[in-house]
């Protein structure tokens, strides 16, 4: 899926780049630093999107003298971002690996499982900051497996490579991180993006009352949660 050119396949593919869910990927990373007790000063996210997620972090961390940036590649993405920059908050239509700067905290929101050679991208990104969270979908469910839902996945949204729990955190223990935190997040659930379909709504139902007893089975048999993990 072409990300890069003006007018792109993941453009007309996704029309609003996925504004809609930047609150709650923001409330996540939220909880994750307070949980951390974390207190970047410098925040840098890699393949930014709309730059809305930055935006939230910006309007809601109790911190005022944050300074956050926000680089990606994309043409279409960087018109989106351009109307939220502010005093704190830049962006910038470049690739930071090509770049020497440095962060006390860098995002990478959804992103590498759409990067082809992942590992080498995680590894060049690390370098821009001491520690990273990573949000990273769990595609790869036993129910996605048999409905064929990875490969609509490849299509709709660009996911070259699938993960479960398990293969995301040894991937980035492959790429020399140390893995300090992580927790679920329950994506389907709370975006409910089944909400418009009786098929959604009933695999919604009994992805929630499976979460409540097993989590694990949960995350592994129907899918539908993504890990937030924080490294450094």
């Amino acid at each position: 899926m072409d990300y890069v050119n003006a007018s792109s396949d993941y453009l007309s593919a996704n029309p609003s780049w996925h504004i809609e869910d930047s609150p709650w990927k923001a409330t996540q990373i939220i909880k994750m630093l307070k949980k951390n007790n974390l207190h970047p000063k410098f925040i840098v996210e890699i393949g930014c999107g709309a730059g809305e997620i930055l935006n939230q972090i910006h309007d809601r961390w109790e911190d005022k003298t944050v300074k956050l940036y926000g680089y990606d590649i994309s043409p279409d993405a960087y018109e989106f971002c351009k109307p939220r920059e502010k005093d704190r908050l830049k962006f910038f239509n470049d690739d930071l690996l090509q770049t020497n700067e440095k962060f006390d905290l860098l995002l990478m929101i959804d992103v590498f499982e759409h990067v082809e050679n992942y590992f080498d991208f995680i590894r060049k990104s690390a370098r821009h900051a001491e520690y990273k969270i990573f949000h990273i979908p769990l595609d790869f469910s036993a129910l996605a497996a048999f409905t064929g839902h990875l490969m609509k996945l490849r299509h709709s949204v660009g996911h070259i490579h699938h993960f479960t729990r398990e293969m995301a955190i040894n991937t980035l223990k492959d790429c020399g991180l140390e893995v300090v935190d992580w927790f679920y997040t329950l994506s389907e659930l709370e975006l409910n993006y089944g909400k418009h379909n009786f098929n959604g709504k009933v695999v919604n139902s009994f992805r929630k009352v499976l979460y409540t007893v097993n989590p694990e089975l949960a995350v592994k048999a129907v899918g539908g949660f993504s890990l937030l993990v924080l490294a450094k």
